[in-house]
């Protein structure tokens, strides 16, 4: 009988050897620091250093999510969401995570390219007519806003706008001449944007010039929002119906959403602006009152891929784990490893990001900022790390070869935020152990 129990321990071992997909999914659990290969102590630094930022008056508060080996080590707030009556920030925020919604838009894309829907090099104009015989913008007039073009030289494909090479600008945040070609247009970036559908903004959008040839730059523009629109096309169902059936439930990632229930309206933390003088206000509205800081409870229909969705630490680090586990989390296949590898290597060749730190050292994926080797001298960060933030001081990283996600959240604007940022990554790797 011992002979029997013993080679089915063997068939058990290889069976698990020749799947290591299998043995390496994880399922996010708290655990303590030793578990993951941290120190408690150093560790604790990370609280005393958040505590100084709110102290310091760097910040309202900031809530900072850590997991290695699918191990959560810290979880925590500290801080106010109400500075006035010092309600705490609470870890279980619901945040705008703004331009992180891109990684969702990410998967969204490369789900439907798994079945086959679309070639990654079939010109976008094979789904959206007015992306054909695009022009380039060759001169512009700021006295009149009339501009001169010429003719691309290819067309604009699904793979550069997954990349940011595709030609393409952002509303407000770009160079003068993107943004009043797209103010005339009446294109916005996506957040608290009613009154149109993301079908009318992309099908309009694709009649207006591009900055640059396709395929020769990389520049951050409104590509997710465009790619969204190909999901709702290519799936039959909206944006938001696709991130919540394909993505969201199956995950369980219950408090991500375009549209915020008013059930959990509560949970919304508050935004603030901050100014050289240390004073922290909250703010009903930024951009000069156009954008009411309520808007994830106002209900629209546009669905931005670029920037819609709220969401919490512990939904974005499901989100996280699942590319950590090339693909799969909790039973769920939502992506191959294969595709996960794509998404998460160089696909810029030499060309180099213009944002993100160090980025003319670095490349860029299909949605995310990537560590190259050349980068990973400024950093702690190992090659290989992909990230991104959203405008509203929300930022993740995902270090592969650490095994390692890390989340930071804030929602405040101000001369000192960006001093939490430096400190923050010193204070995690240096916790390391092992």
């Amino acid at each position: 009988m011992n002979r029997y129990i013993i080679a089915l321990l063997v068939l058990f071992a290889f069976i698990i050897c020749a799947n290591p997909a299998r043995s390496q999914s994880k399922i996010l659990t708290e655990a303590p620091a030793a578990a993951a290969g941290f120190s408690a102590a150093r560790l604790a630094k990370l609280d005393s250093g958040m505590n100084a930022w709110v102290k310091q008056k760097w910040v309202n508060g900031s809530a900072v999510l850590i997991a290695r080996h699918g191990k959560i080590v810290f979880y925590k707030a500290h801080g106010y969401n109400d500075m006035a009556t010092k309600a705490p920030l609470d870890k279980n925020g619901i945040f705008r995570i703004a331009s992180q919604t891109k990684a969702v838009t990410v998967t969204a894309v490369m789900m439907l390219w798994e079945e086959g829907k679309f070639s990654l090099d079939d010109p976008v104009s094979k789904f959206i007519p007015t992306f054909a015989n695009q022009k380039v913008l060759a001169n512009f007039n700021p006295k009149d806003t009339t501009y001169t073009t010429v003719r691309a030289n290819r067309p604009v494909t699904i793979r550069d706008l997954l990349t940011h090479t595709s030609g393409l600008g952002y509303p407000a945040i770009g160079t003068p001449a993107e943004n009043a070609i797209y103010a005339k247009a009446y294109m916005t970036g996506g957040v608290g944007t009613r009154g149109q559908t993301l079908a009318d903004a992309m099908t309009r959008l694709g009649s207006l010039p591009l900055f640059f040839q396709p395929g020769t730059q990389w520049k951050y523009g409104l590509n997710m929002d465009v790619l969204g629109y190909l999901v709702e096309k290519w799936s039959g169902m909206t944006l938001e119906e696709f991130f919540t059936k394909r993505i969201f439930k199956p995950l369980g990632m219950n408090d991500t959403y375009f549209n915020l229930p008013a059930a959990k309206g509560p949970r919304l933390v508050n935004f603030f602006q901050g100014d050289s003088t240390g004073t922290i206000a909250k703010q009903a509205s930024v951009f000069g009152g156009a954008l009411d800081m309520n808007y994830p409870l106002q209900h629209s229909d546009y669905f931005s891929g670029g920037g819609g969705l709220v969401s919490t630490m512990y939904d974005y680090a499901i989100l996280l784990q699942m590319f950590l586990n090339k693909g799969e989390y909790n039973g769920v296949r939502i992506l191959s490893p294969t595709t996960v590898r794509m998404i998460t290597m160089n696909q810029i060749g030499d060309m180099h990001p213009t944002l993100g730190d160090h980025a003319e050292a670095n490349k860029f994926g299909f949605g995310f900022f990537v560590i190259s080797d050349e980068g990973s001298k400024f950093g702690p960060s190992l090659p290989g790390t992909y990230s991104w933030g959203g405008v509203f001081s929300t930022s993740y990283w995902v270090d592969p070869k650490e095994d390692m996600l890390v989340i930071a959240y804030e929602q405040m604007w101000g001369p000192y935020v960006a001093n939490t940022a430096k400190a923050f990554k010193s204070l995690v790797y240096g916790a390391l152990n092992e």
